[in-house]
């Protein structure tokens, strides 16, 4: 599967764009976000803007060297990979509202979230891709669990979501874990008299984890619907998520104004998985794939902002 995954794409390709992906890394947080501190909306909107640019350079780069068409599944599989993981914004805000999370430490946790998350979706795109290859018919299984999926969040889109405190994974963590839940924020683990605790920023980080692979579960097969290359999956994923800490400082205080956008991410989901199940009959245009995605996403945004979520009168 590995070598399947290595032949998808030149040995230069993997190697640039793993290079260009790790020095960012390195610049954001080594020298730009060194020190703990809690990023303006002014920088949050740079870095936002530097990701945007190199995820649609990366973009030209497969146009020249590999096509138009894979550069279009590519930007498909990037506005979609976007567009979902603002579900992960929502959650972002709720966990670290729960956990008290200070805002100058938020930064690092997403941080390391990112780098597990490169690992967890890279063995998940080798699986699903290696799925599709040998059982055609897991295209069937992938496309209904997306529709599934679609009609799922639009039925309980108004369902108030638990608190991550109470959750299994955190009541987990802390049953198996020797845990410090005066430690702070600032470091994974202290030292307490000769034995090591985790901190409430590690369980937060792990809480973060496994709502991304929640979220991947859902992602990765509709990316999967729009392309199965396996490079193209991988690239469009990576920068889709590298741009989601900087995202999340610029819009985490005005999350909520975008409350139609779950409709859309639900409607797009449930219309990709349909895509999906068709593929052995008709297969759609990606022209008409990224206009779909852009149009609904566009409509949700518009609608947002122009009729604004009434507040709740209290009792």
């Amino acid at each position: 599967m590995l070598h399947e995954l290595l032949l998808s794409a030149p040995w230069w390709a993997w190697l640039g764009f793993h290079v260009l992906v790790f020095t960012m890394l390195a610049l954001d947080l080594g020298v730009f976000n060194r020190n703990a501190h809690e990023p303006t909306i002014k920088e949050s909107g740079y870095w936002t803007a530097i990701w945007i640019f190199l995820a649609l350079a990366f973009g030209a780069v497969i146009w020249r060297y590999m096509g138009p068409a894979p550069a279009g599944e590519y930007l498909a599989g990037y506005l979609l990979e976007k567009s979902l993981s603002v579900d992960n914004l929502f959650v972002f805000v709720l966990v670290f509202t729960a956990f008290q999370v200070p805002r100058r430490n938020q930064h690092r946790v997403l941080y390391w979230g990112v780098m597990g998350a490169l690992v967890m979706r890279a063995a998940m795109i080798l699986a699903g891709t290696a799925l599709l290859h040998r059982f055609s018919w897991m295209t069937f299984v992938f496309g209904g669990f997306l529709v599934y999926t679609g009609l799922k969040m639009l039925l309980m889109r108004n369902v108030e979501p638990g608190d991550p405190r109470e959750g299994a994974v955190a009541r987990l963590f802390q049953r198996v874990m020797p845990f410090d839940p005066d430690a702070g924020f600032a470091k994974l683990w202290v030292r307490k008299n000769g034995r090591t605790y985790a901190t409430p920023m590690l369980l937060v980080l792990v809480v973060v984890e496994v709502t991304d692979l929640v979220f991947a579960v859902d992602s990765i097969p509709a990316v999967l619907a729009v392309t199965q290359k396996p490079f193209i999956v991988y690239t469009s994923n990576v920068f889709a998520i590298l741009g989601l800490r900087s995202l999340y400082f610029l819009l985490a205080r005005m999350i909520d104004r975008f409350h139609h956008l779950s409709i859309g991410l639900a409607v797009i989901l449930a219309l990709v998985g349909v895509k999906m199940c068709l593929a052995k009959v008709y297969e759609v245009p990606i022209t008409t794939s990224l206009l779909v995605i852009g149009l609904i996403l566009g409509v949700c945004i518009g609608t947002s902002l122009s009729f604004p979520k009434l507040e709740k009168k209290g009792r």
